[in-house]
């Protein structure tokens, strides 16, 4: 598969395809050799997310099932222009992604796997269109901490636009973000969610890329600005009936989730700790992919 024009090159093995959506033109990786239900899986929100966060997942799913990640917009190979980004726009990215998924597969539902911040995505994606999903997984994801929890206004974000206008600026903007993403800043962040010096130096490398592709900022100034963030992310995930199985490390800087056990309780959601960081899939494959698998198959 070809580099983009400014050389970034894939972040995934398989097909990559971009579909023009509500949400803009979202870049969709996939690997539809195997038979079985879809499972697609969504990355998570900084500074330089992308796909290749979800790599391990994708790889070991590849050949034992369809298997799809995107770009969420803004990120990877999609739609980087300058525009507002927030929660609903990445819904409609992920309603758009699973219903060309379900299409192409005769309509089954389908299993997702969001990382982090993209939880409350899918979850809100889930809330709204509960008959297009068999189940879902969630590794490290927000809402579960004082800080991000909430019962807010239903599709709100915790955004300032005052805040974005300064950071996104089209005088100030570029050189913020060149810091932002500079190989000691990310450096410095990875480390913050791996919980440990020992990050992953593919994912590093890659990020890096692509964090310095044209229209890279714009997405991430919104994250800056809170526009990223949902005000009602509890009550999404109370809203969950389908089976949950939520992921989390206990190493790093993401570890709050004082609000897990109350889900616990619930005979829906499967919720396991890990002694890792905030993104166990790279750091004990094994062991994510293992109780994942298992998890699937259970399923009816």
């Amino acid at each position: 598969m070809a580099t983009s024009p400014d050389g970034l090159p894939p972040a995934l093995p398989g097909r990559r395809e971009v579909i023009d959506t509500a949400a803009g033109r979202v870049s969709v990786y996939g690997s539809a050799e195997a038979e079985g239900v879809p499972l697609l899986l969504i990355h998570s929100i900084n500074a330089a997310a992308n796909a290749y966060e979800v790599r391990p997942l994708y790889l070991h799913a590849q050949g034992r099932r369809p298997v799809y990640a995107l770009d969420l917009p803004g990120f990877g190979f999609s739609e980087r222009s300058r525009r507002l980004y927030n929660p609903r726009v990445m819904a409609d990215a992920i309603h758009a992604v699973a219903d060309a998924i379900a299409r192409r597969h005769g309509g089954v539902r389908i299993d997702a796997i969001a990382l982090s911040l993209s939880a409350s995505y899918l979850a809100r994606a889930v809330v709204e269109r509960p008959e297009a999903y068999r189940s879902i997984g969630l590794i490290s994801p927000t809402g579960f901490d004082r800080r991000l929890s909430g019962r807010g206004p239903a599709g709100g974000d915790r955004g300032s636009p005052r805040v974005r206008t300064i950071v996104d600026s089209r005088l100030l903007g570029p050189a913020l973000f060149a810091l932002l993403v500079s190989r000691p800043s990310m450096r410095f962040f990875l480390q913050k969610t791996f919980g440990s010096k020992r990050i992953d130096e593919g994912l590093f490398a890659y990020d890096y890329r692509s964090a310095h592709q044209p229209g890279a900022r714009h997405a991430p100034y919104c994250f800056v600005a809170g526009h990223l963030f949902p005000t009602d992310a509890t009550t999404l995930y109370e809203a969950l009936t389908l089976p949950v199985l939520m992921l989390h490390g206990s190493r790093g800087d993401f570890v709050d989730f004082r609000d897990a056990p109350r889900f616990a309780a619930r005979p829906n959601w499967t919720i396991r700790a890990l002694p890792t960081g905030a993104f166990p899939h790279f750091e004990d494959p094994a062991t994510v992919t293992g109780l994942f698998d298992g998890f699937f198959a259970g399923l009816a």
